[in-house]
C-alpha cells in the first residue's frame, strides 16, 4: 500500500456510511490495486496502481455517496510521508502524565496555518505540538468529562473541513502498510 485515506465523519455501518465491504470496494472499483479499510473510523489504505490518486479519490468518493449517502471531505497522504512523520518523533520530550490523547489532524488542502495560531486552546485542552504543511500534531487533555477536540478547534480556527485521528491509529497504519 502507498496511500491512505482519511475520512470526515466516517464510522463504518453507521448511518450515511458504508459497510466495510462496500468502503473498500469503492476503492476497487475506482481501479485502486488494493485497499483494505484499518479500523471503524474512516482510514483505508490503498495503492492507487497506474490510476492517478485525485481521479480515483474522486471516484471512490461518488461511489459512496451513491451507495450511502456519504458526503464528507477525505484527505490522502502517502505513507511513505506519514512514516517520515513518525520517524522525527514528534512527540518525543512532551510529559504523558497529563496527556489524554497524542493526535494528528489532516488540513483540507485550502488551509493556510496562521503564524500567530494559539498553541493552546481558549479552553487548554488541546495544546499544537508541530504544524506541517498539510497536518497538525496536538496534545489533547481532560479537564471534567470530555476531553479537548483537535478537530473542532482547528475547523473553527480555520474555516475548512479536517479529519483528526489518535496519533497511535497512524503508528498501527504504518505498521501494518507501512
Amino acid at each position: 500500500m502507498h496511500h491512505a485515506a482519511f475520512f470526515r465523519n466516517l464510522n463504518l455501518g453507521r448511518p450515511n456510511s458504508p459497510t466495510r465491504a462496500q468502503f473498500e470496494q469503492a476503492f476497487i472499483d475506482a481501479g485502486a490495486a488494493a485497499a483494505q479499510s484499518f479500523l471503524t473510523n474512516g482510514t483505508i489504505a490503498f495503492d492507487a496502481g497506474a490510476r492517478p490518486v485525485d481521479a480515483l479519490l474522486d471516484q471512490a468518493a461518488q461511489s459512496l455517496t451513491a451507495c450511502c449517502g456519504l458526503c464528507e471531505p477525505v484527505f490522502v497522504r502517502e505513507l511513505a510521508s506519514l512514516a517520515a512523520l513518525a520517524d522525527a518523533a514528534p512527540f518525543e520530550g512532551v510529559d504523558r502524565a497529563s496527556v489524554y490523547e497524542f493526535c494528528i489532524t489532516f488540513l483540507h488542502a485550502d488551509a493556510v496555518v496562521p503564524r500567530n495560531l494559539p498553541v493552546i486552546s481558549p479552553r487548554g485542552d488541546v495544546q499544537i505540538v508541530h504544524v506541517t504543511d498539510s497536518e497538525v500534531l496536538s496534545v489533547v487533555h481532560k479537564f471534567g468529562q470530555s476531553p479537548g477536540s483537535p478537530n473542532a478547534y482547528l475547523e473553527k480556527t480555520l474555516g475548512l473541513p479536517a479529519t483528526t485521528r489518535a496519533w497511535n491509529t497512524v503508528l498501527r497504519l504504518l505498521t501494518r502498510h507501512g
